[in-house]
């Protein structure tokens, strides 16, 4: 039977699909932060060891899982633009392609992975207990990348027909599954099973997000735009995964960035100690909590542009753009003071080290003041895959993540002798800048695409 919704973008007042969008979105995202704090809490009832290989295999398995977010980024992009042109042949044959696409990059990745993994581990950890742990828990969660692949690729369809419930609801049940399969894993059944250890984690992980992956792939299965689907759609067509290709690498690409962006950072902090160090963690965990509605917010936006850039209603795609930023900084204005005067009370439910407390409220005070451009720079993101310029989000993220954040920690730091302060400031100062960057890039890139951000003159 089919799945009929109102998937039409085009139509009805902006505030009922960014309610419809973001907070289902959000939700999601705030169970799937919860998901990692589930498994980093029973590692750590092991050992620290097993706490230090579950967090260097993750890293390792991220930069695979980037992929997936890639893809759905992509899809939302292409199979929203096209449902927004009404061209439902197109649709149909671009969510077909979509998923073939996703099995094929998917065991690519497996392969490369199982490997290419363990060079990677290697790189970032010492011999002994904790990089056994990591080969180990990496190994198994390959078998988890399907799940999670598949899952984000179908997410992004269903996205791009204005569905983000599914996605909430399998993450939802795949959290609360996890804490019941975490420990009956781990520790098994007294008198009957010893159970696995450590690799419990990970076997949890593999049998909840297949389920996530089986769920989000029915209800693809159930749009009404599959209805008439046939089985050589799913046949490799050169052109859509060259199409695929070029929305989705700039987005993984970036969120590859991302994460060579963090280890800087680090880097950058060893110099003033452990303190430091575990501040900037819980403090960055703080911020990503406190960014979950902004996320799910500029989420939407990418599906909302994408369909209506499609059937060329460009005062529409304007619209969506502004009103994100307008409830972008209604939001900005409840979280700001939070970050300038909580910061301290917001770090000590994580650690009770003074110094830890101290160092971590000294950047949310100074993450307050990106607040608001963290969410214009999230927005410029989605509108770029929207109109189909991803390859503008890379260069942006290359410059902000990549170079902005190493020269400015270094100008800070290095010549002006500052101390941990040097480093907020430097990532401040990439952040600043690079949103400048994105603006100026929006504004080009909009003239051209649809006679500009402001104007309703179309381009020629």
């Amino acid at each position: 039977m089919a799945f009929v919704q109102n998937d039409d973008l085009t139509t009805g007042t902006m505030l009922s699909h960014y309610r419809a969008l973001a907070i289902p979105a959000a939700l999601g995202m705030l169970f799937s932060t919860l998901y990692n704090v589930v498994d980093i809490y029973f590692a750590g009832q092991l050992s620290t060891e097993a706490q230090a290989g579950l967090a260097i295999g993750f890293q390792a398995f991220f930069i695979m899982m980037a992929v997936g977010f890639g893809l759905g980024s992509a899809l939302s992009a292409l199979v929203s633009n096209a449902k927004g042109e009404k061209n439902t042949k197109a649709t149909r044959i671009l969510v077909a392609q979509g998923l073939g696409f996703g099995a094929i990059a998917t065991v690519t990745l497996m392969i490369l992975g199982w490997f290419g993994g363990p060079y990677l581990i290697a790189l970032v950890s010492e011999p002994g207990a904790y990089r056994d742990a990591a080969l180990g828990y990496f190994r198994l969660l390959i078998v988890a990348l399907p799940g999670f692949l598949m899952a984000y690729g179908g997410n992004g369809i269903l996205q791009a027909h204005g569905d983000s419930r599914s996605m909430q609801r399998a993450l939802m049940v795949a959290f609360f599954a996890n804490i019941g399969l975490n420990p009956l894993l781990m520790y098994g059944i007294p008198g009957l099973w010893n159970g696995l250890g450590f690799n419990g984690i990970a076997v949890a992980t593999v049998l909840s997000q297949t389920g996530v992956m089986l769920f989000i792939l029915s209800r693809v299965f159930r749009l009404t735009v599959m209805e008439n689907l046939r089985r050589d759609e799913f046949v490799p067509d050169l052109a859509c995964y060259k199409a695929i290709t070029e929305q989705m690498l700039p987005a993984s690409t970036a969120l590859i960035v991302m994460f060579v962006s963090g280890f800087v950072v680090q880097f950058a902090l060893k110099n003033f100690g452990a303190d430091a160090i575990a501040a900037y963690g819980v403090a960055l965990r703080i911020e990503q909590i406190l960014l979950l509605p902004v996320l799910g917010m500029t989420g939407a936006l990418l599906p909302i542009a994408g369909q209506n850039f499609g059937a060329r209603n460009y005062d529409r795609v304007r619209e969506a753009l502004f009103f994100c930023w307008k409830l972008g900084f209604a939001i900005s204005a409840i979280a700001m003071p939070l970050l300038w005067f909580g910061g301290a009370w917001a770090m000590r439910p994580f650690t009770s080290d003074p110094d830890v407390i101290a160092i971590g409220a000294s950047y949310l005070l100074v993450d307050g003041f990106l607040f608001p451009v963290y969410m214009m720079l999230f927005s410029i993101t989605s509108l770029l895959q929207a109109l189909k310029r991803p390859i503008y989000t890379l260069w942006i993220s290359i410059y902000r993540q990549g170079f902005g954040v190493a020269f400015f920690i270094w100008v800070f730091v290095a010549l002006l002798n500052f101390d941990v302060w040097g480093v907020w400031l430097g990532i401040a100062t990439a952040v600043s800048t690079g949103w400048i960057m994105a603006l100026i890039v929006a504004a080009r890139v909009s003239r051209t695409a649809m006679g500009g951000l402001r104007t309703a003159v179309p381009a020629e």
